[in-house]
């Protein structure tokens, strides 16, 4: 993790960069939108080398900074600070860094009863770093309770990079139904890994269950390689049902300390599909 030396003290006078922010809060924190700008600022504006002030100087909604970019080395020491980017296409890049947090720890994932008859006829098919590109793809598909996307083509590609250097990861659910023409794509996540920390960014299904059992699945993958947490970031009634629990900051700093004094694995975990059975 890199010192915080070189971002700027920002008040967000600029009209133009406060209409966007303003609208990029108006997406993300409807329950806020009728309180004033002025009460969520100041954040911080980054500078060109890629650190960030401590997540502890983030606002009461979890925003710690703006602007930067999405190169591999900011990106992953946004991570490894417990920060991560969300943001909409056409507005300002936003980092974040909430409290409580979403995670699931080992021990704690909640299979239901249907779920686990499904896991044991393998209703799906598994696989691990096969296909990325269309696991993103359809994270960054717009969906019907949604107007457009958070995932912008620039935060893909960003995490298509990360991919090909070893720190992103997919996980892949396929329709194994006999009915179907071929196997198909019905579900997936992916995210970035980091020690033993696994950094959850998006997941999608076209058939019902396929993205809770990717998700349990993946869970039960990386619990048994020795990961301390699999971090959900924000809290959903999904991820609850499946074990995650919000935490405070300062508990998952110290899960995500502890984590990163494990050594990465930086390549692609196709090593999954035939291991940990």
């Amino acid at each position: 993790m890199l010192s915080c030396n070189s971002f700027h003290f920002f008040p967000l006078t600029a009209l133009a960069f406060r209409d966007n922010l303003t609208t990029q809060l108006q997406q993300r924190l409807g329950h806020y939108t009728n309180k004033r700008l002025e009460r969520i600022m100041p954040i911080f504006l980054l500078g060109e080398s890629p650190v960030f002030p401590p997540p502890e100087s983030a606002t009461k909604e979890g925003i710690i900074a703006a602007g930067g970019d999405l190169s591999p080395f900011r990106l992953l020491n946004a991570y490894a600070s417990g920060i991560f980017p969300w943001f909409s296409e056409g507005g300002p890049m936003l980092w974040w860094s909430p409290d409580p947090r979403m995670v699931l720890f080992p021990g704690e994932l909640h299979v239901s009863g249907s779920m686990k008859k499904l896991l044991k006829k393998q209703s799906f098919q598994m696989t691990y770093d096969r296909n990325f590109k269309e696991v993103i793809g359809n994270c960054a598909a717009p969906r019907k309770d949604h107007n457009g996307t958070w995932l912008t083509k620039e935060m893909s590609d960003a995490y298509r990079h990360l991919h090909d250097l070893g720190y992103a990861h997919s996980a892949e659910v396929w329709d194994v139904d006999p009915d179907s023409q071929g196997k198909k794509l019905v579900g997936g996540l992916y995210g970035v890994s980091l020690g033993k920390c696994f950094f959850g960014e998006s997941m999608f299904f076209k058939k019902a269950n396929a993205s809770k059992f990717g998700f349990i699945a993946f869970a039960q993958k990386i619990f048994k390689l020795g990961f301390v947490m699999l971090d959900c970031q924000v809290p959903s009634d999904h991820l609850k049902q499946l074990g995650a629990r919000e935490v405070p900051r300062t508990e998952f700093l110290d899960h995500l300390k502890k984590g990163l004094a494990h050594e990465t694995i930086v390549r692609k975990w196709e090593f999954l599909n035939d291991k940990i059975k």
